[in-house]
């Protein structure tokens, strides 16, 4: 919370921990020692994502739009790139 109580101005790069520590989810975590992406849905539909590594750290924050594009995509296979190793 901000001060007095308010909420916080809800910017992309802000730091997570002023989104606070209820409410992140690990949908990506696996056998990789914990470190992974961790995701919460915002009040307003938005998208925050922070790595678990450091979760004080940034938040980037995607409108609704921006993630299910994103999502699609990546069931698409178009995100595939990322992947490959040379």
């Amino acid at each position: 919370m901000g001060h007095s109580g308010h909420p916080p101005h809800i910017y992309n790069g802000m730091p997570a921990k002023h989104l606070g520590n209820e409410g992140w989810q690990k949908p990506w975590s696996g056998t990789n020692g914990g470190s992974c992406v961790e995701a919460m849905k915002l009040g307003d539909g938005r998208v925050a994502l922070r790595q678990s590594t450091d979760p004080e750290g940034p938040a980037l924050i995607y409108t609704t739009h921006e993630f299910e594009t994103f999502l699609r995509g990546a069931k698409q296979g178009v995100a595939d790139f990322l992947l490959a190793s040379d």
